[in-house]
């Protein structure tokens, strides 16, 4: 695509949000942020991804090819690795089988505080911190940590820099 065709369908970009997501005043709060319209749509994959529009009445959507998979804590990650393990690695299979990429990305949280056990899951920090960097491992995972305030502003960046980058290729 040539540049100002890329740069029309990034400006109509629409964030699809997962209809799993629960509507919370933090939801609404990171869709805010986001800064985009958006969709709720049943996601194959993920909580986040986005599509826009392309020349001709067609529309480009990435949720099939990327998505972002986000967790408010430490806390929700331990449960997904724990009483919710299979449901989650489904999606992150589902993932891989499609030839998609997940970015995991964990809100309020930090690497020390999961080798050091500090959160309030009985999970052992080493049990913690193998499940991630064996989910990175095997589903070619890409694993973001920020704080809930910038969580929004990461997940449009991540949706922004895919989209272009696969829209430039075409």
């Amino acid at each position: 695509m040539h540049p100002v065709e890329v740069q029309d369908a990034l400006d109509g970009m629409v964030l699809l949000l997962d209809t799993r997501e629960q509507d919370t005043p933090r939801l609404r709060a990171r869709i805010c942020s986001i800064g985009l319209p958006f969709e709720r749509v049943a996601l194959p994959f993920g909580d986040y991804s986005a599509k826009c529009p392309l020349p001709g009445d067609e529309v480009y959507d990435l949720s099939d090819k990327v998505s972002v998979e986000r967790k408010m804590d430490v806390d929700e990650l331990c449960q997904c690795f724990t009483r919710e393990r299979d449901r989650f690695e489904r999606e992150f299979e589902r993932a891989k089988a499609a030839g998609g990429r997940i970015y995991l990305l964990i809100e309020n949280a930090s690497m020390e505080a999961m080798y050091g056990g500090r959160y309030r899951s009985h999970m052992k920090p080493q049990a913690l911190v193998g499940s991630v960097f064996a989910f990175l491992a095997r589903y070619d995972c890409r694993l973001i940590i920020c704080r809930q305030q910038t969580g929004g502003l990461i997940i449009r960046e991540i949706l922004y820099r895919e989209m272009k980058e696969r829209l430039t290729a075409l």
